[in-house]
């Protein structure tokens, strides 16, 4: 063989040899730098190609070298990555793998995810966790949807306009109800006049109730009829549950004061006291001492009307309590009320009893009683009596 000939095949094997290695390099990016290999699997790639570019914290730090499918359905996608060792450091195990796009249409790549610093370290061959890729094409049907349903609501809006177009036109020629009352003058004069009647005849009612609370203010006040309310011993029944709480307080109490109803009060119907100098050893101990709620608790005897009996103890009460308030100087918000009505059970006082129940510094007040007075009356009515029944004053 020729000089020339043997220098034409060693120049056409450099050549094959330059286009080899170039092809391989091509292929195969991080081939004199050390890598490794992790894994990962989809149930749809989402047009991921083998080659693609693989980012870590959005830099180009490997290649995805191959795509498998699975061997039988059911199966997810595995794609399989080289990556240069130097994300060793920051790829952990709980680090996460998903398919992104460049820009809207653009080409896909593979996205890994910082691991937690006390997560340990991948080794050769691990798979990680993925998310499920967008897929364009879903996204363009929601949005072909999300469309139609605008397009139908721009159509409802319109046939209400239509509607509306139609109301105003008929209130304009003065059609219906509401038409003849902006047309119609007569009509609107006489609507005002009957308006005007009806507020006449409120402001005459409540000048006629305004009438007869002082005319009932009056009577109590009259010579015929001002012995009833004396001997009664109060004068409003409204004024019965202004301090009354609906149940005693939790715990027990540090100091009792008890009486017999016949101790301090006229007679059996009766709220008027007669005797209230017995009352002053409990309203020193208020005035003197601090205490957390104290509560005046007022029971009737077991004979009796129970409806009637509800409303006397309510009343003997806030007659004691307004006593109390009167002639000792205490914090009175801290007094309440309460009108047990008729006593159940043996061993109580026939004539019912009275009982000042103080409870110590830090005792929650209970709620107040929803109804007043005789409001209130049926609901007690028949139900034992809370708290304590002796009939002996303990000072």
């Amino acid at each position: 063989m020729s000089r020339l000939a043997r220098l034409g095949i060693f120049i056409v094997g450099a050549l094959a040899l330059l286009a080899g290695g170039v092809f391989l390099i091509g292929s195969r990016e991080y081939l004199f730098r050390p890598t490794y290999q992790l894994k990962t699997q989809f149930d749809n790639v989402a047009g991921l190609a083998a080659g693609a570019d693989v980012q870590v914290g959005g830099v180009h730090s490997g290649t995805v070298r191959s795509i498998d499918l699975p061997h039988k359905p059911g199966d997810k996608v595995t794609v399989v990555m080289d990556l240069d060792s130097t994300t060793h450091e920051i790829i952990k195990r709980d680090s996460v793998a998903s398919i992104e796009t460049e820009g809207l249409l653009g080409n896909q790549y593979m996205a890994i995810s910082f691991g937690s610093p006390g997560q340990g370290e991948v080794k050769n061959g691990d798979t990680i966790h993925s998310l499920a890729p967008l897929i364009m094409s879903d996204m363009l049907k929601k949005a072909s949807g999300i469309l139609d349903s605008s397009q139908q609501a721009v159509v409802n809006a319109t046939v209400a306009t239509e509607h509306l177009k139609s109301i105003s036109a008929k209130i304009d020629n003065g059609q219906g109800t509401v038409g003849e009352l902006i047309n119609d003058k007569q009509l609107y004069a006489n609507l005002e006049q009957t308006t005007s009647g009806l507020n006449t005849t409120v402001t005459q009612a409540q000048a006629g109730v305004t009438d007869f609370k002082e005319n009932m203010e009056a009577l109590k006040h009259n010579f015929l009829l001002s012995g009833y309310f004396k001997k009664r011993g109060y004068d409003d029944t409204a004024d019965l549950g202004a301090n009354e709480i609906s149940a005693l307080p939790q715990g027990r109490p540090s100091k009792e004061f008890t009486f017999s109803a016949k101790q301090l009060f006229d007679s059996r119907d009766s709220a008027k006291l007669k005797n209230q100098k017995s009352l002053n050893p409990g309203g020193e101990f208020l005035a003197k001492n601090d205490f957390g709620v104290a509560v005046i608790q007022v029971s009737a005897g077991s004979a009796g009307d129970s409806k009637k009996d509800t409303v006397l103890t309510q009343a003997r009460a806030m007659v004691i309590r307004d006593y109390l308030v009167q002639h000792f100087g205490f914090d009175d918000s801290q007094l309440k009320t309460m009108g047990v009505g008729k006593q159940i059970g043996s061993g109580g006082d026939p004539d019912g009893s009275i009982q000042i129940l103080i409870f110590p510094m830090g005792t929650a007040i209970p709620p107040d009683k929803p109804a007043t007075g005789a409001d209130s009356s049926a609901s007690n009515s028949g139900k034992p009596v809370q708290g304590r029944t002796d009939t002996t004053a303990k000072q």
